[in-house]
């Protein structure tokens, strides 16, 4: 890859930054690690009855319009993070073309429940695979869930 092609590749990451800052200016959406958590955040605010906050936060990063509070993670990979427990968690698998699924919609204490066997469950950042989430997602009922936006 030559020097010149990185710059455009750059140059069209930071386009599409750009773009998305203009959209949802109190999000950074930096590069270097917090790109992927920032969209994860702006598809959950886009899609869900929630309102992110404006200064990050360790365990929570939006509320419901209920008053619930939401922690929301995406990855391009086959898991998801989990380090404390939060009162909910939304979490998404994203692809390239753009699109994403819902791994996990639902109280963060079923997860901790699943895994409290696990070396450091509920005080260092943990790896969860999307499959299993899903599994656990699927049996959360529909009144316990973040909902969507109408």
């Amino acid at each position: 890859m030559s020097h010149k092609h990185i710059e455009d590749v750059l140059a069209l990451i930071f386009e599409g930054i750009g773009l998305l800052q203009t959209e949802f200016s109190h999000r950074r959406f930096t590069i270097d690690g917090r790109l992927v958590g920032d969209i994860g955040e702006i598809i959950a605010a886009t899609e869900f009855d929630i309102e992110l906050d404006n200064v990050s936060r360790a365990v929570h990063d939006a509320r419901t319009s209920g008053g619930r509070q939401v922690q929301i993670k995406a990855t391009f990979q086959e898991h998801l993070t989990f380090k404390t427990t939060p009162e909910l968690y939304l979490g998404f698998k994203l692809f390239r073309d753009g699109t994403h699924e819902v791994i996990f919609n639902g109280p963060g204490q079923i997860i901790f429940d699943c895994y409290a066997s696990r070396a450091g469950i509920g005080e260092r950042l943990l790896r969860f695979p999307n499959s299993m989430l899903k599994r656990l997602s699927a049996g959360v009922p529909d009144d316990l869930r973040v909902q969507k936006r109408a």
